[in-house]
């Protein structure tokens, strides 16, 4: 490892365009999971100017109200009214359904159907697969992953959330600046706005702020000497404190002028494109799925979660600094076809013992996953934004294994 690094990450806030799609996307999927728990949903959300447009495939015993749930995402997010809004969704392939439900036949189910909204009213655009009316519910103990691929989960003992903190200081500067704009702490903010912050290292160690970014969406009467002041006061200085700015920490705030446009008006939007920021900010590898809007038989998910529930709970238990854990998938099979354990030379046991342990100690079946994380709940939306990997109370992030693991590896946290 190199002595004198910088490392760097950005957060956005809900605002941003790609991220209202994200919350777009998870408030669908919570709202199909309310009503069935065993549904397939695969949505993807595109907004700009004027328009938002809910496409995927879906399959659930009642699907809901999806420009009224985009309405509301919206209007809560701080947006106006003004946009028209088209959904056009289809029930899941049967091939697919096939390898996820394996053997486990079930009730059929409602195809699920598609609707149009605008200005002017609504209309149907519905397509039904042949398959639709006998698709398979629910997942048995064997059911298949829904796609093939790789995912990554990391964990670090930098900071209290088991994150490298580059990552942490940048999502609490976005959360800061919504709540900020939220409670009029700071007077005529917009939704839309970013935040980037790079950490100098040495030996390793965080040891300094090196520079600070912050973009807000603001009011056109706005001064900007006034918004620079409040920025500095009400996010940079608190969101910092673990690792304050010094005299030669260089501070953005607006550095491109007036930002008065902003959200899906201004830049298009897209569900999936804020990966780095959903995860690790870069620093850690990533398998390139998205995480919103997919159910929890797809691995996209669910594995993303139960690798980082995986790594977290490694260093919970003291079992290593630093881990990496990568699961790969075959689309119908249940079993990874691959479990790798990286602890980056801080491990208190071989890799070989920890991947025992863990295979031991974790279903990573798609059942076991959701089974294990709750993901056939409507909890998605509430952690889709600050980070998928930075809240508290989500099911992914808890460290109730950590004691089990260091039984598995068949020693305590004294073991060297």
């Amino acid at each position: 490892m190199r002595d004198n690094y910088i490392l760097t990450a950005e957060s956005v806030t809900e605002g941003h365009p790609d991220k209202l799609c994200d919350a777009i996307a998870d408030s669908v999927l919570d709202a199909c999971l309310k009503h069935d728990p065993a549904a397939r949903v695969a949505c993807e959300v595109m907004a700009t100017a004027g328009k938002i447009i809910v496409a995927g495939e879906i399959t659930a015993a009642e699907l809901p109200d999806i420009p009224a749930i985009v309405c509301r995402t919206v209007r809560e997010t701080g947006y106006g009214s003004d946009y028209e809004v088209e959904v056009i969704t289809h029930d899941q392939s049967g091939d697919i359904a096939g390898a996820v439900d394996g053997s486990n036949m079930g009730s059929p189910r409602k195809p699920s159907a598609a609707g149009c909204v605008g200005k002017g009213g609504a209309r149907e655009r519905t397509q039904f697969s042949p398959q639709a009316e006998t698709e398979l519910s629910g997942l048995c103990d064997d059911a298949g992953a829904g796609d093939q691929g790789i995912v990554y989960g990391f964990a670090c003992s930098e900071t209290a959330e088991l994150l490298p903190l580059p990552v942490v200081l940048a999502h609490r500067l976005t959360l800061l600046l919504t709540n900020a704009r939220k409670t009029g702490t700071i007077q005529g903010l917009g939704p839309d706005g970013k935040a980037q912050v790079s950490v100098e290292y040495q030996n390793g160690k965080p040891c300094r702020i090196a520079a600070v970014v912050v973009s807000c969406q603001h009011d056109a009467d706005k001064d900007m000497n006034e918004l620079r002041r409040e920025i500095t006061r009400h996010v940079i200085v608190p969101a910092l404190r673990d690792l304050y700015p010094d005299h030669k920490t260089e501070v953005f705030i607006n550095p491109s002028g007036r930002f008065v446009l902003g959200g899906f008006e201004a830049d298009t939007g897209l569900t999936g494109r804020k990966l780095m920021a959903d995860t690790y900010g870069g620093l850690a590898p990533h398998g390139g799925g998205a995480l919103s809007g997919k159910d929890g038989s797809k691995v996209d998910r669910s594995g993303a979660y139960m690798a980082r529930y995986i790594a977290k709970n490694i260093v919970a238990a003291g079992l290593a600094e630093r881990c990496t854990v990568s699961l790969a998938y075959a689309i119908g099979r249940a079993e990874p076809v691959a479990v790798d354990i990286d602890a980056h030379q801080t491990g208190k046991y071989p890799e070989p013992v920890l991947e025992q342990s863990v295979r031991a100690v974790f279903d990573l079946t798609p059942a076991g996953m959701i089974s294990a994380l709750g993901l056939d709940r409507p909890i998605f939306a509430r952690f889709c934004n600050y980070g998928h990997f930075t809240h508290r109370d989500a099911p992914w992030e808890q460290t109730d294994r950590a004691a089990v693991l260091v039984d598995a590896v068949g020693g305590d946290r004294s073991n060297g």
